[in-house]
């Protein structure tokens, strides 16, 4: 239950005054539901309305500067016709000014600025034709409202449709219901940084008075920051504390099926493969839960890794079961594994949403008496109905495609407790990692295997693409299959796959019906023909949009073209890249951009043409486009920050995990002053579901 304390917090946002239902949406949709969520949208700038100047001491250095001026209204001139601007001339004896209104109701302005008296105006100074005017006044007050005009005033980011004004209210309404909440923080910590305490430290960032204020490093954000990533790291570790201690049980194989698949691999283990498998095999032995992250760049060979962990299950008369994302990969995977599988003797099968009737009863009854030794499949894997005989390990893939709770709900599919392998092909930064797989430990495939070559990366203006064209038509005559993906047009589906279909219709005029098509809004089916007409070769050209960024093998594709190269972030652009070059043949990515290149989309294309470290490559998209961009946070099930910045916190970051290691190790159950005020902190945060960790013991 959420602390009675917090109650008022996390009232809806509605509750507060002057936020009715059209406001509340609005509210809603750029900052959240509760009141809370106005508390963590913070200023992005500041409007310092303390410049009072003389108009005669106005040069032409104050364009553009915010001034407050005490002014006396000499004439009103409206617009001779309907469309020009209404202004309103005034002096302050030194000078004069224009004040200018577009589609203005005079009677309003009459009222507003009456003839003969003085009003005190704020807004931004312009320079037009020589003379200073202001176009649309922030501020007109009397002298007697004047005490009560806010002289620095925060700059909140808006959404379409949303005023200034009314947000600035709720959020000033949402403070005033800030509890006081007992300290969470660590006392010589906290005095070392020189930081107020919650709600202090609240207050002040939503009362910047300078610029510097609302810089993330600011000390009342830094505290803030710090708070929301020990709510993450503290939640982290008592998921991981709380797996870790629910009694495993050793699993251990002798190695004869291992051996035989060893025996049956066209190549040798890289040594990254080899002390991947080492740990996760020391991780089953152990007796213990295994809940360990297996990171490898795009063809690095993690499928291989994953099959040899499965089969120490066998090994040990248990089975396995690995889930991917989409039909795509888990077919995939499973057509990788098959012959491999056939050649140790082990039985296994595919489970998808497609599968009906008589043949998904017989895998079912397979899985339930044992026969069926391994599992590939889909979430379908998750349904009701699917039991196991004895699941050891359960393996998934790509888990930045799913939360945290479907790794629990599978894992939960085992009689016993179950070992769980997550497995991504994005590489993710170590700052990401920490965040959002503190629960795990980490193994990384550093090397590609022996056969794969470079992928030659070039990168040209889009007006260029005749000439792409016409090297394709050379290309496919010499057997090459081409990757073709559309641009990324905004977060919209419907508006990529227009952009694929025009491009499909463009192409199959020049290259006829050996042009297939795949994008999102397909039906499943749909995308798994077309992709299976590419792989069997009945397609030369596949155009896409991003579907095919995750697990797609056709070795024989030897040539990407990415349009508008520029629109995808770095670590799309590099999974993308990763769909050729897995054949023994030469690669080619052609990224075409669109001029002119922006500074930071030149520097991304040309990360990419000097590398092919997956890692190298996350790194700098996370320091150039920030956490939420890299994966895009609202897919990713990564958590998504509102206040801690990971570029600039990231030393708060590694703090508050050494903060949260601690906690746990010395106080588990949260109890005492300081245990009870870490529960406030992770329900303030939403991390409620950690604190049955902590009450679990």
């Amino acid at each position: 239950m959420r602390p009675e304390i917090l109650f008022p917090l996390f009232a809806p946002v509605t509750r507060l005054p002057g936020v009715g239902p059209r406001i509340g949406k609005l509210i809603e949709k750029l900052a959240g539901p509760h009141i809370v969520d106005l508390c963590w949208h913070l200023p992005s700038s500041v409007i310092d309305r303390r410049y009072q100047p003389r108009l005669a001491e106005l040069t032409p250095a104050q364009d553009g500067q915010v001034a407050t001026l005490r002014l006396t209204v000499d004439a009103h001139r409206p617009p001779p016709g309907r469309r020009g601007p209404y202004r309103v001339a005034c002096t302050d004896g030194s000078g004069q000014i224009d004040l200018i209104f577009f589609h203005a109701r005079e009677d309003y302005l009459l009222r507003s600025l009456p003839l003969g008296e003085m009003r005190i105006v704020s807004g931004k100074l312009e320079l037009y034709r020589g003379t200073f005017q202001m176009t649309h006044p922030d501020h007109i007050v009397t002298e007697a409202e004047f005490a009560a005009l806010p002289m620095v005033e925060p700059v909140y980011p808006l959404t379409g449709g949303l005023n200034p004004k009314p947000l600035a209210k709720a959020i000033r309404a949402a403070l005033a219901k800030a509890p006081d909440l007992p300290e969470w923080q660590d006392g010589p910590w906290r005095a070392q940084q020189g930081w107020s305490d919650w709600k202090t430290s609240l207050l002040a960032a939503h009362a910047p008075q300078t610029a510097a204020d609302v810089s993330s490093d600011h000390p009342a954000r830094s505290r803030l920051a710090y708070d929301e990533l020990l709510a993450n790291q503290l939640a982290l570790m008592l998921v991981r504390r709380s797996m870790r201690r629910q009694s495993g049980r050793a699993i251990q194989g002798d190695g004869h099926l291992r051996d035989k698949v060893i025996a049956a691999l066209p190549f040798r283990l890289t040594p990254s493969q080899e002390m991947a498998h080492a740990e996760i095999a020391g991780d089953m032995r152990s007796g213990g839960r295994m809940l360990r992250l297996l990171q490898g760049d795009v063809g690095s060979g993690k499928t291989i890794v994953a099959l040899l962990s499965m089969l120490i299950a066998v090994e040990n008369k248990g089975q396995a079961a690995m889930m991917a994302p989409t039909e795509i990969l888990a077919r995939q995977h499973h057509a990788t594994i098959a012959p491999l599988c056939d050649a140790a003797g082990v039985s296994v099968a595919l489970l998808t949403g497609r599968d009906k009737g008589k043949q998904r009863d017989q895998i079912l009854a397979g899985l339930a008496d044992g026969t069926i030794q391994i599992a590939m499949g889909t979430h379908a894997l998750f349904q009701e109905d699917v039991r196991f005989h004895d699941l050891q390990l359960a393996i998934i893939d790509e888990q930045h495609r799913f939360g945290v709770h479907q790794r629990m709900l599978l894992s939960e599919k085992g009689i016993r407790t179950v070992d769980t392998l997550v497995m991504t092909a994005t590489p993710i930064p170590r700052t990401l990692t920490l965040t959002a797989y503190g629960d795990m430990d980490v193994s990384r495939l550093l090397e590609k295997p022996p056969g794969r070559s470079p992928i030659d990366t070039r990168v040209m203006p889009i007006d260029r693409i005749d000439a792409v064209i016409t090297g394709l038509h050379r290309a496919v005559a010499a057997g090459a299959q081409i990757y073709w993906v559309c641009p990324l047009v905004e977060e919209s589906e419907a508006v990529d796959a227009a952009a694929a279909e025009e491009r499909h219709a463009a192409l199959r005029q020049i290259f006829g019906d050996r042009v297939g098509l795949v994008h999102g809004r397909m039906k499943a089916a749909e995308k798994d023909r077309a992709m299976q007409d590419f792989q069997e070769r009945r397609t030369d050209i596949l155009v896409a949009t991003t579907v095919i960024e995750v697990g797609v093998d056709v070795p024989n594709a030897t040539i990407m073209v990415i349009e508008h190269a520029q629109r995808f972030g770095l670590a799309q652009l590099h999974q993308l890249r990763g769909r050729v070059g897995r054949g023994s043949g030469k690669s080619t990515c052609l990224l075409l951009y669109q001029s002119p290149l922006g500074e930071m989309a030149r520097a991304r294309l040309k990360i990419l043409r000097e590398t092919e470290d997956g890692f190298r490559i996350a790194e700098e998209d996370l320091r150039l486009r920030g956490a939420g961009e890299v994966l895009g946070i609202r897919q990713s099930g990564l958590p998504e920050f509102r206040i801690a910045d990971l570029q600039t916190h990231e030393e708060l970051l590694a703090a508050a995990r050494d903060d949260a290691r601690m906690i746990v190790d010395q106080n588990p159950e949260l109890s005492g002053a300081r245990g009870e005020a870490l529960r406030i902190l992770l329900y303030l945060f939403e991390r409620d579901a950690a604190v049955q960790y902590a009450r679990s013991g």
